[in-house]
């Protein structure tokens, strides 16, 4: 019997051995061997060129600064709530309460609550509102601060908690009877037992703010860290995968340092033999202080949330505050973004199921067997390992490793990333609670005759009930929140709520993002208090018995069966890739604006296509970069891009199909191209914004880097946003590049934070009222003052520059989809009508523009647009910041 119980314990381990050598060794090892491979072989280039790069250093200060910033500021407030908690007579409804909101914001992503700041403390935000004036500046330091305190909150909470509830208070008598004053009883009795705690609390959290995405993709301003500069080495304009390896296994660093800190901090933590029950001393001042200040810190993180449940309520914040559901309808009417709930749904509930039987049978090797300790300490290892790697570390390494592979581009890559990123605390959660078991159980059945499988199936696990319903918890609201750990390899079959999230805010779209958050928040509730119910059962139902008896609960059966079906049925679905979209839909990539892709779905479902394609947007930097590395791998079928990108990649790659269509354009096009959108950029004012700053109109590009207005100019980055390109063209072309650069620096230093990724960016904050004016897309500008907002555009002297984006069909050989090209046919023949309207510039022969829309000052640029040129504007515009 031993013999056979050792077999099966060692198959188990081989099974796991297997899963993390493929899923965690493999993909860190090419990490690694990314990082010294540059275009000529083996080589240190990308190091030195990250070490030495402009802004390196600066990020990762900047990084440390706010992390460390934070870090203390968390472990400050939320050891003040738990002393709220465990130390006072406040009301214990009140205590319940608090326990409730601190842990609140862990049911949301990280992206969510940068936005929320943004609509609660921006210029137009709803607390600004109220109060009649902003509080501080939230973009870039205070933003961070702010939501990072917000993020890492619960965990520290949850910790500090916990610890502090198994302080033994008889050392506050004894200390009392010796005559210690209040502070000397504070300092000995709470103080020093917590001080291991506290450590472990300020490294926890230092280590969540230094590796987050989220939060600096909403609100970081110009105040760069190291995770957004890891994002744009890797889906910037001009990708870099070995500069991207390196920044990846800088973030390593302090990871692994603050996890071997936690280790060593481990032997000072205070254990006590028994915790005696005691009731706290009354102290009236004490409970007042400590309830009103608890409850106002509280009050002031989660009114920050309230706007969630406001904005997506409300027309057009903060013009149009009716009450709407429009925004609901739109979200649930679009299978785009009500598909990505589904995927989500599908992969959170999949790690739950996958990732609770991998934790507990690693648990039960380490915690209730008899295997050698060698065997164990490789488990150990395992899990310290994973809860050193930051998630988009992982999500990068699993990028390099399984780009090009069956596993690309699927639900299953979602589900094992997020297995293995947050393997390490359920694992721990489950060894604990097998440790504290009766270890003579398995033993005792098997003098009965049940093989070992059955004593645990029968015994150990009914009792190990609640730990497993916390785990599968755990970790199906972590994979619902995350965002770092998959940004990497999502792809449009298989995007989750909070990718899409990411992607919606290069557009602005903040109610479909606060619909999706509400979401999320609304399913991550829902499930946390069934299972906190099953689990409270469940000790219910342990506690009748005696401990050595079988527990055999209805409940647990109930439970085991659906956590079976969830399994099975949400394995079947990550298998077809997404529960939405089939592999005979046509992938079209684009990086057009709202508006355009809105004509093209129209023009497309109007014309027999409806159902038969998936649209995925991007950001043109992010699209640029997938198709300069990518070339034909990448999973679309069909692009709408700017078309320098679409020259460049398929100069690089060869990649596009000639077009089998003839496109009457007014000039010559190439042959696998053809032109749909004609961008133009102009500047854009808030009629309301300037009349109340009193700021003068300007007439020129050259005029926004006037002094006059600093603070209240908004335009994009040339590095993210072919808008931004618009800008430099004019410029360079009117002034030369020497001058450029003065003009430039002098915008740059006008727009401050507002430095924005997107195209649509600087229109939502001049609409937003959070700047006054900028220089942005002047169809959009059109748009808006003919609905009556107070926006205006103004054609620059330096003239309106444009830009082309095309449609190209991805030559793919034997995989590639008839349909793409019938498609790209459709929309250069049919969406033209559609498109005019909103970019209002004649492309092909027969078209005429109206006097109303017709540019004011166009202008061309004098050389051939290319990605080289590009690179070259680029370096000029961060030689200007």
């Amino acid at each position: 019997m031993e013999t056979k119980k050792n077999r099966e314990l060692k198959l188990i381990f081989i099974a796991l051995c297997i899963v993390f050598a493929i899923f965690l060794a493999v993909p860190m090892i090419q990490l690694l061997i990314k990082s010294f491979y540059g275009d000529d072989g083996l080589s240190i280039q990308s190091y030195m060129d990250v070490l030495s790069g402009k802004g390196f250093l600066e990020a990762l200060g900047n990084s440390f600064l706010v992390a460390a910033s934070s870090a203390a500021l968390t472990t400050c407030i939320a050891f003040f709530l738990s002393y709220t908690v465990n130390y006072t007579r406040v009301g214990q409804r009140y205590k319940d309460l608090i326990r409730k909101a601190a842990v609140l914001p862990m049911l949301l992503p990280t992206i969510t609550y940068g936005f929320a700041i943004i609509y609660s403390f921006g210029k137009q935000g709803l607390l600004t509102r109220i109060f009649g004036h902003p509080f501080f500046e939230i973009y870039g330091f205070n933003g961070l601060l702010l939501g990072y305190t917000i993020y890492t909150l619960p965990i520290s909470f949850m910790l500090i908690n916990n610890t502090m509830g198994y302080i033994d208070k008889r050392f506050m008598i004894v200390s009392r009877i010796m005559g210690d004053s209040p502070l000397r009883t504070f300092q000995a009795t709470i103080l020093r037992p917590l001080l291991g705690t506290l450590a472990a609390s300020f490294i926890q959290t230092f280590f969540l703010c230094f590796t987050d995405f989220g939060i600096p993709a909403s609100v970081g301003g110009e105040f760069q860290v190291i995770a957004s500069l890891l994002y744009n080495e890797m889906l910037g304009s001009i990708p870099n995968f070995g500069n991207g390896a390196v920044v990846a296994l800088v973030m390593l660093v302090p990871s692994v340092v603050s996890i071997t800190i936690l280790r060593y901090l481990e032997r000072y933590n205070v254990r006590y033999n028994k915790i005696s029950a005691i009731e706290i001393q009354p102290c009236k001042g004490r409970d007042v202080v400590c309830g009103v200040m608890s409850g106002f810190l509280l009050a002031g993180i989660l009114s920050i949330f309230a706007v969630i449940l406001i904005i997506p309520f409300v027309k057009d914040w903060p013009y149009y505050t009716d009450f709407t559901l429009e925004h609901f309808q739109s979200v649930f009417s679009d299978p785009s973004l009500s598909g990505v709930y589904v995927n989500s749904l599908a992969v959170a509930l999949a790690t739950a199921v996958i990732g609770t039987v991998i934790a507990y049978g690693s648990a039960l090797l380490t915690a209730r067997s008899s295997v050698s300790q060698r065997l164990k300490s490789i488990i150990e290892g395992i899990a310290l390992i994973t809860n050193t790697i930051p998630g988009m570390v992982l999500g990068l390494a699993f990028l390099f490793s399984f780009s090009g592979t069956s596993l690309q581009n699927t639900l299953i890559i979602l589900i094992i990333c997020n297995i293995i990123h947050f393997y390490s605390t359920p694992y721990l959660m489950m060894k604990n609670s097998l440790s504290k078991m009766n270890a003579s159980w398995e033993t005792t059945a098997m003098l009965m005759g049940d093989n070992w499988l059955k004593t645990i199936a029968r015994v150990v696990t009914p009792n190990a009930a609640a730990s497993l319903l916390g785990v599968f918890s755990y970790y199906f609201i972590n994979a619902m929140v995350t965002v770092s750990a998959v940004i990497f390899i999502a792809g449009a079959r298989t995007m989750v709520i909070t990718t899409k999230i990411k992607e919606l805010q290069y557009f602005n779209k903040f109610n479909e993002i606060f619909v999706l958050s509400l979401l999320i928040l609304a399913t991550n509730l829902v499930f946390q208090i069934v299972f906190n119910r099953l689990a409270e059962r469940s000790q219910n139902t342990e506690k009748k018995e005696r401990k050595t008896k079988m527990v055999k609960s209805k409940l647990l059966k109930r439970a085991t069966a659906v956590m079976l079906a969830l399994m099975v049925g949400t394995g079947a679905f990550a298998m077809t890739g997404c529960g939405g979209s089939s592999d005979e839909q046509v992938i079209i990539y684009a990086n057009s604006d709202d508006e355009a892709v809105e004509v093209m779905k129209k023009t497309l479902d109007d014309n027999g296509f409806e159902g038969q394609y998936l649209f995925q947007t991007f950001g043109t930097s992010e699209l640029g970069g997938k198709l300069i590395a990518e070339g034909a791998d990448m999973e679309a079928d069909l692009v709408a891009m700017s078309s320098y990108y679409l020259d460049s990649a398929q100069e690089k790659n060869k990649m596009f199909k000639d077009l089998t269509f003839e496109a009457k354009t007014i000039d010559e096009h190439p042959s696998y191209a053809a032109p749909i959108i004609c961008n133009a950029g102009s500047i854009i004012v808030n009629t309301e914004e300037m009349k109340a700053n009193g700021l003068p109109v300007p007439k020129s590009i050259k005029d926004l880097a006037d002094p006059v207005y600093k603070g209240k100019v908004s335009v994009t980055d040339v590095a993210s946003s072919s808008t931004a390109w618009l800008l430099v063209q004019a410029l360079v072309s009117e002034y030369g590049e020497e001058e450029t650069k003065t003009i430039l620096t002098g915008i740059y230093e006008n727009v401050g934070p507002h430095l924005e990724e997107s195209g649509s960016g600087p229109l939502k904050k001049i609409r937003a009222g959070e700047v006054s004016l900028g220089f942005g897309l002047r169809a959009q500008a059109v748009a808006d003052k003919k609905e009556g907002l107070p926006i205006d555009y103004i054609d620059p002297t330096e003239g309106n520059f444009t830009l082309t984006e095309s449609v190209a069909v991805l030559d793919k050989g034997d995989q590639s989809k008839e349909k793409a090209m019938e498609m790209a046919q459709c929309i250069v023949e049919k969406a033209r009508t559609g498109l005019m309207e909103y970019y209002p510039v004649a492309l092909y022969e027969g078209e005429t523009v109206d006097s109303e829309n017709k540019l004011g000052n166009p202008k061309t640029y004098s050389q051939p647009l290319t990605v080289d040129l590009l690179e070259q504007h680029q370096a000029l515009s961060e030689s200007c910041k």
